[in-house]
């Protein structure tokens, strides 16, 4: 009988493996070409393929003390499967993987992950009760480096403690956060998960006196997150006709900017409280000066409270002196 290349081939195989050792790489084709450098066995066809050992589920566990990376395949389940070092796993065929319990489907153009069938409408079908959906961490410095990012794209900013979305022209999110071009300005303080905050000018009025002309008590004496916009008008109602030269509060009142067709007109000085705000936040707003700015608060006839951006310091300053303004408004 006459052997053909591959039986002998296979031939010689065995009695290697007989002799319990191999000592060199082993090439199995038809262009007697030497077997690649980087594999151990090297088969070659244009035509046929590989069969792996094939078993049930029960013979495969009778294997004993199976090696980290056995494969066979198992023709109950019609699924490849490898040992791992402590369990026989499922890898990739045809339309589903099982991994660690979890399913991963695919189905008319659509892949779930966590369910076996994707909705009809979700490209990305992600289900699960123990279990969110974590978007690509990074920072504002490498959320800027993504090269023309695609309407949609989400990540999650590490800077800013928030979800964003590109929207096609520039970031934003559902909350909003510090730092953030919005409004007009440049948001300095957020409350209520975001939804409500403060927003500074994106550059300085003034120098420019507290008061119209004439010590008086205005009693512009609140404080806190609002405050100013109460002092502002005060101030106005009360120095208002005085000498006719606009000062601190009139400066903020009349200040408007319109951005993206809409013209935002509702600014004031801010409070003592809110100065310190927007202090705390200088960084993310940027320009200013390491001068005094004047707050909207009162202390006296004669005095106003001001606070150096170069330290933080709170001090008074007669209300004729010359002061740096931000005008602030909120959302």
């Amino acid at each position: 009988m006459k052997i053909n290349k591959l039986t002998q081939l296979f031939i010689i195989v065995y009695l290697l493996f007989a002799n319990n050792k191999i000592i060199a790489q082993l090439g199995v084709n038809a262009t007697n070409t030497a077997p690649n450098l980087k594999a151990m066995l090297d088969v070659e066809s244009a035509d046929k393929g590989i069969l792996i050992p094939r078993m049930n589920s029960a013979a495969r566990d009778a294997i004993a003390t199976p090696p980290n990376g056995l494969m066979i395949y198992n023709n109950q389940t019609n699924k490849f499967n490898y040992y791992n070092g402590a369990a026989w796993q499922e890898t990739i065929l045809g339309n589903q993987w099982a991994i660690n319990g979890s399913n991963i489907s695919y189905s008319g153009g659509n892949v779930g992950i966590g369910t076996t069938t994707p909705a009809a409408s979700g490209q990305l079908d992600v289900s699960s009760t123990t279990k969110g959906f974590l978007p690509p961490r990074m920072t504002t410095a490498q959320r800027d480096l993504i090269v023309s990012p695609a309407a949609g794209l989400i990540i999650y900013n590490t800077t800013f403690k928030s979800v964003q979305v590109y929207n096609g022209t520039a970031w934003f999110s559902n909350v909003h956060f510090i730092g953030e071009s919005y409004g007009g300005g440049i948001v300095f303080y957020i409350y209520d998960n975001g939804q409500h905050g403060l927003i500074a000018a994106t550059a300085d009025q003034g120098p420019i006196r507290w008061f119209g002309g004439t010590y008086t008590y205005t009693r512009a004496w609140a404080d806190g997150v609002g405050a100013g916009l109460k002092n502002t008008a005060i101030v106005i109602a009360n120095q208002g006709p005085v000498d006719g030269n606009t000062f601190a509060g009139t400066l903020c009142n009349e200040y408007s900017v319109t951005v993206g067709g809409v013209t935002y007109g509702d600014w004031y000085l801010p409070s003592k409280y809110e100065l310190n705000l927007l202090y705390l936040q200088k960084t993310f707003v940027g320009g200013f000066s390491s001068f005094g700015y004047w707050s909207s608060s009162e202390s006296s006839i004669f005095d106003a409270w001001v606070q150096s951006f170069s330290d933080g310091a709170p001090n008074l300053s007669l209300k004729g002196e010359l002061g740096f303004v931000r005008a602030v408004r909120a959302f």
